[in-house]
């Protein structure tokens, strides 16, 4: 194993984030404090020149298809084509200054009973790509799907320096025992930290999930990135996402906005990286709505409480937008939700007034809260007319 290039803990050599976004975003990411950058595919190997720039390291990931999306493990010439892809990417970028590890795959165990078979091929790639590379550890990356899965990837994978797992909410804080039970030794990284995800929320009684606020997602971030520094046998963690991304809501899973609004996400870990914020993004302490469910055009009203860092001005964006519908497994991208058109009968930075939609069915009110700096905090409140 590639010891010299993967440290003994999860120390500043690992520090960053997932990420998704443009020039300017991966620049601010490093102006946090990043040391890493995580990308998921070929497409993303700009990244690695930028990286260069801004004196981070990229673990590049390759990506390998999904059976849930009708890719064939068993088709010789399908497997074939993925393979010389893939290795071609390798010959292209080894010897990139700016790369760290290579990620092979993301989850290709989605949706699949028995998921060793193709962590078998994972573990195969991961061989071809040391051959071509021996000066690069490998990463692959699984969900944190249970004991069983642990168990099986504890006899798995000789070619694969680094174990890569998606953890979300306080699943992560047991993260060290479960591994020692399940006899896993190799070095881990959390190639996904997330605070609680959608399929953990709970849910009101029409289905809809309940997400956190900015402030306890930040919270989160706090916790969690202290506790693994703790932990021997973590390598890193990349808190996903340092960008935007449209996952059941347009705010779960991103650290910043889709207009690059920093967030209190993004200020956790900035304090976790040594780079704490001078001016921290607004505090949510509380969010309310009237009821659950309300009649087609009745009033609706509902407020935050929030707090600018210096006690300055806020200012509230109240928007109403459908339930999302087309919602995926594993990540793949969604369409976001259609925008409601309400009538707003009263809205401050503190409370809004509106009528319902005519039209039955669930919604979301979703609250933006900025203060003079432009920082954001967010939240949203899900409702239903019927």
């Amino acid at each position: 194993m590639l010891l010299g290039a993967v440290p003994a803990t999860a120390s500043e050599a690992w520090q960053g984030a997932a990420f998704e976004g443009d020039r300017a975003s991966l620049a601010r990411l490093a102006e946090a404090g990043a040391k890493v950058v995580r990308v998921y595919r070929a497409s993303d190997a700009w990244v690695l020149d930028e990286a260069q720039r801004l004196g981070m390291k990229v673990v590049m990931g390759l990506w390998l298809e999904h059976p849930r999306h009708g890719f064939d493990y068993t088709e010789a010439a399908a497997v074939g084509a993925q393979e010389k892809a893939l290795l071609g990417v390798v010959a292209r970028y080894r010897e990139h200054p700016a790369l760290l590890a290579w990620g092979v795959g993301n989850e290709i165990e989605t949706g699949v009973a028995d998921p060793l078979p193709l962590w078998r091929e994972v573990d195969r790639l991961a061989g071809l790509i040391k051959r071509l590379d021996p000066a690069h550890p490998t990463m692959m990356v699984v969900a944190d799907t249970g004991m069983d899965a642990f168990r099986a990837l504890a006899g798995c994978c000789r070619n694969v320096d680094l174990l890569g797992i998606n953890v979300y909410a306080g699943a992560v804080f047991d993260l060290p025992q479960r591994l020692r039970e399940a006899g896993i030794t190799k070095p881990v990284v959390v190639a996904e930290l997330g605070p609680l995800g959608q399929w953990q929320a709970g849910r009101k009684p029409w289905g809809a999930p309940v997400e956190l606020t900015s402030t306890e997602k930040a919270r989160f971030f706090t916790e969690a990135l202290a506790f693994l520094k703790t932990q021997p046998q973590i390598r890193g963690a990349f808190p996903f996402l340092w960008g935007a991304k449209q996952e059941q809501t347009a705010t779960w899973h991103g650290l910043l906005l889709a207009d690059g609004s920093a967030t209190a996400m993004s200020d956790a870990l900035a304090a976790a990286w040594g780079r704490p914020v001078v001016a921290p993004a607004p505090v949510i302490r509380g969010i309310g709505i009237g009821a659950d469910e309300f009649a087609p055009g009745a009033e609706i009203s509902a407020g935050v409480d929030a707090a600018a860092h210096d006690g300055g001005p806020l200012v509230t964006d109240w928007a109403v937008f459908a339930e999302a519908t087309d919602l995926r497994k594993g990540g793949d991208a969604e369409n976001a939700p259609a925008r409601i058109d309400v009538r707003t009968l009263h809205a401050d930075a503190a409370t809004v007034r509106f009528v319902a939609p005519a039209q039955p069915g669930a919604y979301r009110l979703f609250i933006t809260v900025r203060d003079r700096m432009g920082k954001a905090a967010t939240a949203n409140l899900p409702f239903r007319v019927r």
